[in-house]
């Protein structure tokens, strides 16, 4: 492989990854001339796929190009080149799934628009103002604001979800008042009752009926 600056066939591998389907090899080379770093993709050869445009003229589909006007989107917002090399493979992955040789560019343009939309609301506006060419700033502004109530609805159902989960607070027991053990364990025991003001007494055996034992 070849410096694409000074044109020295001695360069050198320094990282190697494959992307999240396996479907493409990404190397980070190192010419060893000028000591210029630059990447290179590794993609198979499979059957070529056609975009209709809108004027129903047909171009093969480039990746390049989409991946330009992702970068354009997203300049100086938190979004690394990994990040949107990755949205151009999925959507290149979603495109080929169809098992159609051709696809309208709208579909393309749509699914951009939703992978940013998830990335970083600012570079999808930038995407949409080009890519659905408002007619006005009332078109812009009507855009924005359904962008706006989206993301309002989406964290209010985020709200609701987190609110289910959580378990309602247990509910305090009040056991029933029972006897403590030992509170009736240690009974005085009960003393004869008294009758007329007189309490009864033991009578000797074989003693007469009234008759009561000495003192």
């Amino acid at each position: 492989m070849r410096c694409p600056v000074c044109r020295s066939p001695d360069t050198r591998v320094l990282d190697k990854r494959d992307s999240a389907d396996a479907s493409t090899t990404r190397r980070r080379r190192q010419c060893g001339k000028c000591l210029h770093r630059f990447t290179t993709y590794e993609r198979p050869d499979t059957s070529s796929l056609m975009v209709v445009k809108s004027d129903h003229r047909r171009q093969e589909w480039n990746p390049d190009k989409l991946r330009r006007s992702l970068q354009v989107a997203c300049t100086k917002r938190p979004i690394s080149a990994e990040t949107i090399e990755r949205t151009v493979e999925q959507i290149e992955a979603e495109l080929r799934s169809r098992d159609t040789a051709e696809v309208p560019s709208s579909v393309i343009g749509d699914l951009a628009m939703d992978k940013l939309r998830q990335l970083d609301q600012v570079a999808y506006i930038r995407f949409a103002s080009v890519y659905r060419a408002f007619a006005d700033i009332s078109s812009f502004e009507d855009e924005v604001r359904r962008l706006i109530e989206r993301a309002s609805l989406n964290s209010t159902a985020a709200a609701g979800t987190s609110l289910r989960l959580k378990s309602p607070p247990a509910e305090p027991t009040n056991p029933t008042s029972t006897d403590t053990p030992g509170a009736n364990s240690a009974r005085e025991p009960s003393t004869p009752r008294e009758t007329n003001g007189t309490s009864r007494e033991a009578t000797p055996a074989g003693a007469p009926p009234g008759a009561t034992a000495a003192r």
